[in-house]
């Protein structure tokens, strides 16, 4: 159990849309600083009420939020947005501005911050996301991946210390799904914390420390992402699936091909290295 004290605090939310069946029943949860999590959950289980909940977006009926041990209230629902950032699943319901320079400009400038400032963190952002040379570019314009990577250096920009993102492979083509895994884990490397919702159980378990599971605006698992894709229960309730490489691994056990064990690949690389000790 981790004793630090988490960035995020989240005490028995509730929320429900306009008097309807709860979105969110009842979620307690701690995020702590530098955590890789994969949020998994089929349509309508409560994934993006939760994360509009914990930007500011949405207003819980009733439960507690705290950031960094503050509870969070009107006064300072501010610094709740300021400090969690959002990716949502389509960029262009993100993206407002002309150009490029403009829409990740946007954030720090409402921040009221210094013009020197805003610049160098604009700069730094396009840069992060290797988009420098579309910056004079109209966003609207732009193809699916470089939107979504506009819409990352919107996040960079505001400096936000927890971010989230909302299905961020959605729509992308397969080579700009692997680039923007690239960005990710690039990310993750770096000790940002990142929540992510993804359908996708194969990048959830190669790429997340932590795998959190919603099922009808509750959360049913949280644990490692071997411990929660070994619970078959929870995989039918969920209705997920197991990643390629644990079933791979799992059909090698029962040949007898590889010992008995919980040494599971998390991707191809480590997959070749354990065939290669064999």
């Amino acid at each position: 159990m981790q004793e630090k004290e988490p960035i995020l605090k989240v005490e028995d939310l509730h929320y429900a849309y306009n008097g309807e069946k709860a979105a969110l029943n009842g979620i307690d949860l701690n995020i702590y600083e530098g955590e890789k999590i994969a949020v998994l959950g089929s349509n309508g289980a409560g994934k993006s009420t939760f994360f509009l909940n914990i930007n500011g977006v949405l207003k819980s009926h009733h439960g507690e939020i705290y950031y960094r041990g503050e509870k969070i209230t009107k006064k300072n629902l501010n610094n709740l947005r300021k400090n969690v950032g959002i990716v949502f699943q389509d960029a262009d319901n993100q993206i407002i501005a002309s150009t490029v320079m403009a829409e990740v400009s946007f954030g720090p400038m409402n921040l009221k911050l210094p013009r020197e400032e805003v610049i160098s963190r604009v700069d730094k952002a396009l840069e992060y996301m290797n988009i420098s040379g579309f910056k004079d570019r109209p966003p609207h314009y732009l193809s699916g991946g470089e939107k979504k990577r506009v819409s990352i250096a919107d996040i960079i920009a505001m400096e936000s210390e927890v971010i989230i993102f909302d299905e961020p492979t959605a729509a992308l083509d397969p080579l700009n799904a692997a680039m923007l895994e690239e960005v990710l884990q690039k990310m993750g490397d770096e000790g940002r914390t990142m929540l992510i919702s993804t359908h996708d159980v194969d990048f959830a378990y190669r790429w997340a420390e932590r795998v959190i599971v919603f099922c009808h605006g509750k959360i049913i698992a949280d644990d490692t992402p071997l411990a929660v894709f070994k619970q078959e229960d929870i995989l039918k309730q969920a209705n997920l699936k197991h990643p390629m490489m644990f079933d791979v691994y799992d059909i090698l056990k029962e040949k007898g091909i590889v010992p008995k064990g919980d040494v599971y690949p998390k991707n191809i690389a480590e997959f070749q290295a354990m065939v290669k000790g064999l």
